[in-house]
């Protein structure tokens, strides 16, 4: 049950990220890499967790014409990570031409193909901010519609906020992977999430994989906290 929970290292400095790493030990096996860290880091920070034995999701957020995500995309294949994202408003054309330079780049360094996630709407939006960026449909249809596009360009999930999950599931199958920030357990503050459910209630409506980061990483003892979190879900049946 371990590797559903996606520890974000939100850190600026590689040491800051080794240190909660280490703390966590055996508690954690899947780790999210941001641009902050990522940036600062030079990558690095891949190495690094890649040497300790973990997963890593690396979220990116590629948003470009489809030549230029295709590229990063297969840089980011080359890395040895687990999972990484583009954003699905890119459209079809992007996608499918990631993916398709992604299978090629993986076939010729003998790697394994990484999970390829459609970022979808940003769960630190409503539905007022939204429709303030000019979507014209509200959010639950608006995700669904993204899903549905990622699915068709051969994306092996999305990314999107665990309100949204049942009616994926329901249109694009149980296979089709949900990937979920807004997270948060009872005992944890809210934050900037605006679309958000506990970990035992992820996991009951389908959740694949949840990305927690200061109920952990702010928490006086991270690694009670990870371990309270993976106890919650592993508790749960669907």
């Amino acid at each position: 049950m371990n590797e559903k929970l996606i520890v974000a290292l939100d850190y600026a400095y590689e040491n800051e990220a080794r240190e909660l790493v280490s703390q966590l030990d055996d508690a954690v096996s899947y780790y999210k890499v941001g641009l902050e860290l990522f940036l600062n880091t030079r990558g690095s920070i891949i190495d690094y967790l890649k040497h300790c034995g973990k997963k890593v999701f690396l979220d990116l957020k590629f948003h470009d014409i489809p030549n230029t995500v295709a590229q990063a995309a297969a840089w980011a294949a080359s890395f040895g990570v687990d999972m990484f994202t583009l954003h699905a408003s890119c459209g079809a054309e992007m996608m499918r031409t990631s993916v398709d330079t992604v299978n090629d780049i993986c076939d010729k360094l003998n790697v394994k193909m990484p999970q390829m996630v459609g970022v979808t709407i940003l769960t630190s939006f409503d539905e007022e901010g939204i429709a303030r960026v000019g979507y014209k449909d509200n959010i639950a249809n608006t995700v669904l519609n993204l899903a549905k596009l990622c699915q068709e360009s051969n994306m092996r999930g999305i990314v999107c906020s665990p309100h949204e999950v049942a009616e994926i599931k329901k249109v694009c199958g149980q296979d089709f992977l949900t990937v979920c920030p807004g997270i948060r357990p009872v005992w944890a503050a809210k934050g900037d999430q605006k679309r958000i459910t506990t970990p035992s209630d992820a996991i009951k409506i389908g959740v694949d994989y949840m990305v927690v980061g200061r109920p952990i990483t702010k928490a006086n003892n991270p690694r009670e906290a990870a371990l309270k979190i993976v106890e919650e879900i592993g508790g749960v049946t669907k």
